[in-house]
């Protein structure tokens, strides 16, 4: 019997990387995919020498327009055949709608959503001919609540629940699940690129957070139990299922009155 593959995006670190090492436990062999070759390598190494499966590494940069054609030609040229997808690449802008670039603003839109969404739909064929699939898609807290500023990450973040909800909805009956993972405060380096750790581990208390590796568990197991959404943690929970409740203009003005990223 074939072992199964999965491709993991933003697999160099944090969620990603906890992806790879709980997938390879499940024997799962691995394609990782970043932009930073060194460190895959080491992650690839660290998982191979502990659970000996197959990891592959594919360089790229998923901001590029014909990234992931580019991926589909080396997953043909090695016969790599990919039984589950993690769509986990991603970062946010720091600042208001008009401070970044628009040049920022479309790597970030050709990173999570272009990217997600081709990938998603580059894979699934070969996944319907053999009747089994697993997708999960990395998406935020934030796609439940409204966030300011941040405008464009959380616009595209509801976009990856809601494509989630459909693609597994179409799905159905198939062997095909497709999960949206919506992690709140995790440990990684997303913090530390926007430059606003400090203030958002001493805005929010320590039981809001979780490790990577918590939210990567919660993430497969919900994928593997055929879950269509999963907010990690309890009080992300909550927080969402009260929120959603509230008018929006008081939605708008608690999520503004507890923005980490205002001065």
């Amino acid at each position: 019997m074939r072992q199964l593959t999965v491709l993991i995006t933003g697999a160099s670190a944090g969620i990603g990387e906890a992806f790879a090492k709980i997938f390879a436990e499940h024997n799962f062999d691995l394609v990782l995919v970043a932009r930073r070759l060194d460190r895959l390598e080491e992650v690839a190494g660290e998982i191979q020498g502990q659970y000996h499966v197959e990891a592959t590494c594919l360089p790229a940069d998923l901001s590029e327009v014909d990234a992931v054609d580019k991926l589909m030609s080396v997953l043909k040229a090695k016969n790599l055949v990919i039984d589950a997808l993690v769509n986990n690449a991603g970062y946010a802008l720091n600042g208001s709608f008009l401070e970044p670039s628009w040049e920022d603003h479309r790597k970030m839109h050709q990173v999570m959503l272009n990217g997600y969404t081709e990938l998603c739909y580059r894979l699934l064929p070969s996944m319907v001919e053999r009747h089994y699939g697993r997708i999960i898609n990395v998406s935020s807290l934030s796609a439940m609540l409204p966030s300011v500023p941040s405008s464009m990450y959380t616009g595209i973040k509801r976009y990856v629940v809601d494509m989630s909800a459909a693609i597994d909805f179409e799905m159905r009956g198939q062997g095909i699940h497709c999960l949206a993972l919506c992690p709140g405060f995790t440990y990684t380096e997303f913090h530390d690129v926007m430059g606003v750790r400090e203030q958002a581990q001493s805005n929010f208390p320590k039981f809001m957070w979780q490790s990577s590796e918590t939210v990567a568990r919660e993430g497969y197991d919900a994928v593997m139990a055929g879950k269509v959404l999963k907010v990690n943690g309890w009080y992300n929970r909550l927080l969402s299922m009260v929120l959603n409740h509230l008018p929006y203009s008081l939605q708008h003005r608690l999520a503004r009155s507890q923005d980490p990223f205002s001065d």
